[in-house]
């Protein structure tokens, strides 16, 4: 049994050590076993006092309470927690215990300094509370009033938004009836007022999760969806960061840690998350919302409903919505633009309620909940189906088609249901136009997976042509195309473009790059024909002829800007062809000869697939402002920009760098803070891609200008992520080179990369065959040890390090030399014990050494003669050393020369190594020899 007294003891100890957390370890323990009241009344106090250390006032309030509730006049509880409800932010309760402390001893100066401190801080806080309240109270009067100069509305709106972001003014707005005032702002119907009142009411609800819960029930989640649902983007947008301001607090995100900040007691907030849900999944098919509220809908259920981490268990929010409103979102995808019952849609509608599918179907666990997916599926499209209804019907193929956009192995799933492909195929042979149309999307959505290719095109291809030839429709022409295309790659070389395009690619191009440019066009029909020419852009003559079309690039450009995911990843595969940025194999010629002398085919080269073609069409790209373009693509929201796009992006970026005259034009534009993003997620090829290419920029580019502020810090570990084995010569080779430029921009730079464990890559490359490779690594080094913490690791027993450096310097290589003797020069003159350590690594050190201060190059001799002084500096023997080789006579030699404005510096460091010597006594001056 332990003593509640000697752990009281040991409590002590570990407080004056200034262990606070052993402290309260041992005061806890012994508060337990503890019976004596007189002591528990001190365990507690001194338990505060560790809590008031840890800056956790709430406990240290608490515990000085409990020894307050035993000893009413314990002065030192009573000052504990007087300094805790200080730190609390409740002044007024900390001046009555100080007031309470100063009575007791009315002499003590510090509770006196404290009465003084509290009260004028009292003071200060009813100034700013009576003035906030009367600005608040002022703001609202101007806003309510019809009659209000324009001006003075605009600044008074202004103020309130800035207003509601602060935590103190929020609150005031909060205790003075502003929710309600607010409220009367929105139904002012003035767009003006209902956006500064619902980003005031959003600023009010970042972080705090009671007064967000307050503002949801007492605004009424149908009235928030209501607003959320209006034809005008901004309102929309704004009503919709609101509901995501709330929905954060209540998952508990977003919130930011103050110390002290007490926290507030809300009931559970599963309740009301569900019917946030549950009304948004109402959103999606109600006639009364506009295409704005829906995509608001979506989006909001696509960022909160699954998973942000596979390694949560819970994925309840994903099955309750599966559960209770997968078939509305299947109507959404479902839904036909051209026909009269369409709901309310903008051009990203669709494709958003398919990537809400993908989501939700990534976040199922198991089997059994997949297979409840699928089945929901089948029976909706069954539900669907009706030979005596066509329209009806047509609903059916459009949510496969849908459904092929996201989930899309439950799509092949829902191709194999009974009669649904040969019911594509049927209405491609139809006489109408929207029977057509749907038809050719679903087909083209189809013809990806191949097994279901090999029908489409047995079965499909005839009528495509057919269509393309004879419609008149542009929306379907188009579509007809692009299906051509797209099974002529699923269908391999018996299938080739050229056979559907019957020999003339770059006519269909030329047509597709007219749809491209004709805004008159629906943006949605536009997109087929960004996608037409990714396929067409595999065509080398297709490739020239759209570099050269200047506004038919400014067309794609623009549409890249635009949130759709089929656009992003169409955009990008044209450029990756245009800049042949794409992986080929490289053709054995032994292997080409046999497969000639066999009589097979052997693909060529395309004449205007070389390089100098190449690097026209990027130049042509560049000029034509790529970069921004990829930048805008970069932004997009990650259920738009897939991994698979942000490979495409990478390598485009990569072919981009490839000339070092134009990185500087990349980095204007742009291009090396989209590279950031890029080289830290997608797939493992596409950060390696992205990754190279910052290595390109950053070889040659100031890291102040090209990563300007905090970026530079996020460049360093796609940098180190290069050095690796099995990566090639040029990537390790550039991002040595990147690696270099950084370590000489700052120490702060320079410490980032020691943590990023580059120093061990480096160095193994400092041993490397390949002469760039080792001179750039041993570059790299010398910067780096301007670093204490890489001097250390030069210092310390058992390695290397400091021998390699010395080796290197005998090296036959003039850049090898000079790196690894400035590197020897920085750490001998940083570090004594290295000028010691460095005679005793190898017995080569003085050949070297005179090597290097014998060196015909003036930088070489330079850095050798420093070593030399930073031996003799460091400390006698090592000079007395010295001076009985051949050094002196070589400093001796050198020192006697006349002066020289081209190699002044060398002699004088060699005049500077002959007073060491003679101060220490080791030589005479020439008067006295």
């Amino acid at each position: 049994m332990e003593d509640p007294i000697q752990l009281k003891e040991e409590g002590n100890k570990y407080f004056q050590a200034s262990d606070y957390e052993k402290a309260v370890q041992s005061y806890t323990r012994a508060i337990k076993l503890s019976q004596d009241k007189a002591l528990q009344a001190v365990l507690y106090r001194n338990r505060a006092a560790c809590f008031l250390k840890k800056e956790e006032y709430v406990k240290a309030a608490s515990d000085a309470s409990r020894a307050i509730d035993i000893n009413a006049s314990d002065i030192k509880a009573l000052f504990r927690r007087s300094q805790a409800l200080e730190k609390l932010g409740k002044l007024d309760q900390a001046f009555k215990d100080a007031q309470k402390c100063a009575t007791i001893e009315p002499r003590n100066k510090n509770f006196q300094e404290t009465l003084r401190r509290l009260g004028a801080d009292i003071q200060e806080k009813l100034r700013i509370q009576f003035s906030t309240d009367m600005r608040v109270q002022k703001m609202f009067e101007i806003l309510l009033d019809e009659n209000s100069e324009k001006e003075k509305r605009e600044k008074a709106a202004n103020n309130l938004i800035v207003l509601g972001r602060e935590e103190a003014g929020a609150e005031r707005i909060f205790q003075n009836n502003g929710v309600n005032l607010l409220l009367q702002l929105i139904e002012t119907k003035n767009a003006e007022l209902i956006l500064a009142a619902v980003r005031t009411l959003s600023g009010m609800c970042t972080g705090h999760k009671a007064r967000a819960t307050a503002i949801l029930h007492y605004l009424g989640i149908d009235s928030i969806c209501m607003w959320m649902s209006v034809d005008n983007e901004e309102i929309s947008l704004a009503v919709c960061n609101l509901l995501q301001s709330i929905i954060d607090c209540l998952l508990g995100e977003g919130k930011e840690e103050h110390h002290g900040k007490e926290e507030a007691v809300v009931l559970d907030t599963k309740k009301d998350l569900r019917m946030i849900t549950t009304r948004l999944l109402d959103t999606l098919v109600s006639k009364k919302v506009s295409g704005q509220g829906r995509d608001r809908a979506l989006n909001l259920l696509n960022k909160n409903i699954p998973r942000k981490d596979l390694k949560d268990h819970d994925n309840s929010r994903t099955t309750f919505v599966i559960d209770n409103g997968l078939k509305k979102i299947l109507k959404v995808v479902g839904q036909i633009p051209e026909m009269p019952d369409c709901l309310p849609l903008t051009e990203n509608t669709q494709l958003t309620a398919s990537v809400l599918l993908n989501k939700l179907y990534d976040d199922l666990r198991c089997d059994p909940e997949r297979d409840n997916y699928r089945v929901i599926c089948e029976e909706y499209i069954k539900s669907k189906i009706d030979p005596q209804n066509m329209d009806k019907t047509l609903h059916a193929i459009q949510i496969v088609s849908g459904v092929l956009q996201g989930p899309f192995d439950l799509g092949n799933k829902l191709l194999g249901m009974k009669g649904v492909m040969e019911m594509m195929v049927a209405l491609c042979g139809s006489e109408r136009e929207i029977d057509q149309l749907v038809a050719v999307e679903a087909l083209i959505h189809a013809s990806t997976k191949l097994s279901r290719a090999t029908f489409i095109i047995s079965n499909g291809v005839t009528l495509l042509k057919e269509i393309y030839k004879k419609t008149k429709n542009e929306k379907i022409k188009i579509r007809a195309l692009v299906g051509l295309c797209k099974l002529g790659s699923a269908g391999g070389t018996d299938y080739g473009l050229r056979q559907f395009a019957e020999g003339s690619t770059e006519k269909l191009a030329k047509q597709c790059r007219k749809w491209l440019c004709n805004t008159s066009i629906d943006t949605r029909t536009r997109k087929w024909a960004v996608e037409g020419l990714a396929y067409l852009t595999l065509d080398a003559d297709v490739k020239d002829d759209f570099v050269e079309d200047e506004p038919a690039l400014q067309a794609m450009f623009e549409l890249a800007k635009t949130s759709d995911k089929t656009i992003l990843y169409s955009v990008a595969s044209a450029l990756v062809n245009c800049t042949n940025s794409y992986d080929t194999k490289e053709l054995v010629p032994e292997l080409v000869q046999l497969a000639k002398f066999s009589k097979q085919h052997v693909p060529e080269e395309h004449p205007k697939d070389k390089k100098d073609f190449v690097v026209k069409r990027v130049k042509r790209l560049l000029k034509a402002g790529v970069v921004s373009a990829l930048a805008c693509m970069v932004k997009a929201d990650s259920a738009i920009l897939t991994d698979q796009s942000k490979e495409l992006i990478a390598r485009v970026f990569l072919a981009l760098c490839e000339d070092p005259k134009d990185r500087g034009t990349i980095v204007a534009q742009g291009g090396g803070k989209a590279l950031i993003p890029l080289a830290v997620e997608g797939t493992d090829v596409g950060k390696i891609k992205a990754s190279h290419a910052l290595a390109k920029i950053a070889a040659i580019s100031n890291p102040d200008i090209a990563f300007p502020g905090e970026r530079v810090y996020e460049v360093v570990r796609p940098l180190v992520s290069l050095l690796n084995t099995e990566r090639d010569g040029l990537q390790n080779y550039e991002a040595l080179l990147g690696l270099t430029n950084f370590s000489g921009r700052s120490d702060r730079l320079r410490m980032k990369i020691v943590k990023e464990r580059a120093l061990p890559d480096i160095e193994n490359y400092m041993f490397e065959n390949h002469d760039q490779l080792r001179q750039a690594a041993t570059e790299c080094m010398c910067n780096l040890v301007v670093n204490k913490e890489v001097q250390e690791r030069f210092v310390a027993d058992g390695n290397d390090r400091l021998k390699l450096v010395v080796l290197l310097c005998g090296e036959d290589d003039e850049k090898v030399q000079i790196a690894a003797a400035g590197a020897l020069a920085m750490l001998t003159a940083a570090q004594k014990k290295l000028c010691s350590k460095m005679t005793e690594v190898t017995t080569q050190w003085l050949e070297i050494l005179q090597r290097l201060c014998l060196h015909d190059n003036m930088e070489v001799q330079h850095r050798g003669l420093v070593i030399a002084f930073n031996l003799m500096s460091a400390e006698k023997e090592l000079a007395k050393k010295l001076v009985e080789t051949e050094i002196l006579e070589i400093l001796t030699f050198i020192g006697k020369q006349e002066d020289d404005p081209k190699k002044q510096h060398i002699i004088n460091v060699a005049r500077d190594c002959l007073t060491r010597c003679m101060d220490y006594g080791l030589i005479k001056p020439l008067s006295q020899a």
